[in-house]
């Protein structure tokens, strides 16, 4: 029990790199908070390039202050298992040795258990073909890593990205955990154009797409999912050669991620519900926001203010002051 307040409890978890293993956790309703470290050596408050050097015994790990009543242990052991891969040895992806190994270290016999169980039911699902070698041992001592390492994600968010990609673990866990049914669903339902933009962030050809230079009254919505995303009253001709508009028709709509792909740093957009790649943003736009949201029509489906009632988008006729 954390001594910070009795409701909060520990977890601590070895994932490898705990660059990337705080943002898994990180902002889920119940994480109070979630700490880079070092744990499981023999070295007392080591340093990042003590651990490195492979001569301490200590793992890089995250420990996570959490309120049980709202995150359960369970639903963080879900999180750890679908952010490694469980079944290496010697390390995590590009980086190999002791400190970059997994495992769970476990705060009360309950967690043990909890744990045991956890890694018996993936073992028993067959997601993956070899042995889950993840060790379940009793916590130890704790050491904060360094400042700088703390939170990384947020604090070098372009860096963060090309590690996490150049790693390979981006790809092995959307490769391992993407869902079979939903992708034959998606692939019956989306043109291939469709969905080679919203599921592999493609990009449609400029001025050969839908609704570049489309005029008309009404709402953009997720060709995905329905959510609405853009309106007719905020786009604009930017002669880009692809639907702009200076900002979506509610700002929860929409998420935006660095995207660092085809040597560019750019912002990518992304649906919030769907998750589906729509586009980017930049800050070439006209006033009042000064942004342009370059979107794929192909992310798109476009519903006429007179079909809007009936479509289920009736809330959104006062834009029009309907």
């Amino acid at each position: 029990m954390n001594s910070e307040n009795q409701s909060y409890e520990l977890a601590t978890f070895a994932g490898g790199c705990f660059w990337c293993m705080v943002k898994p956790f990180d902002e889920q309703p119940g994480i109070i908070k979630v700490i880079s470290g070092y744990t499981g050596g023999h070295v007392v408050n080591p340093t990042y390039k003590e651990v490195c050097s492979e001569t301490t015994g200590h793992y890089e790990a995250v420990q996570i202050t959490y309120d049980p009543a709202q995150f359960s242990y369970g639903k963080l052991l879900e999180l750890f298992w679908q952010s490694i891969d469980p079944t290496d040895a010697g390390g995590q992806f590009n980086d190999r040795g002791q400190s970059y190994k997994t495992a769970i270290f476990y705060h009360s016999e309950e967690q043990k258990q909890l744990a045991e169980q956890s890694k018996q039911q993936l073992a028993d699902s067959g997601v993956f073909k070899q042995p889950i070698v993840t060790p379940i041992v009793p916590a130890h001592p704790f050491y904060p890593a360094e400042d700088y390492h703390q939170h990384y994600y947020k604090t070098n968010p372009v860096r963060y990205k090309a590690y996490f990609s150049g790693s390979g673990r981006e790809k092995f866990l959307k490769d391992l955990w993407k869902d079979n049914k939903k992708i034959d669903e998606l692939k019956n339902r989306l043109t291939p154009l469709q969905y080679e933009v919203t599921q592999n962030n493609g990009t449609e050809r400029p001025f050969q797409n839908e609704y570049w230079d489309h005029k008309e009254a009404g709402i953009y919505v997720d060709i995905v999912s329905g959510e609405p995303l853009f309106s007719s009253l905020d786009k604009f001709d930017s002669s880009c050669g692809w639907p702009s508009f200076t900002k979506p028709v509610e700002e929860h709509r929409v998420s935006d991620h660095v995207d660092i792909t085809h040597n560019m740093i750019r912002t990518e957009v992304r649906s919030k519900d769907a998750d589906s790649h729509l586009g980017h943003v930049f800050h070439d736009g006209p006033k009042p926001t000064g942004l342009r949201y370059c979107i794929n029509s192909a992310a798109l489906r476009f519903v006429p203010l007179d079909r809007m009632e009936a479509e289920g988008y009736g809330e959104y006729k006062s834009l029009f002051g309907k």
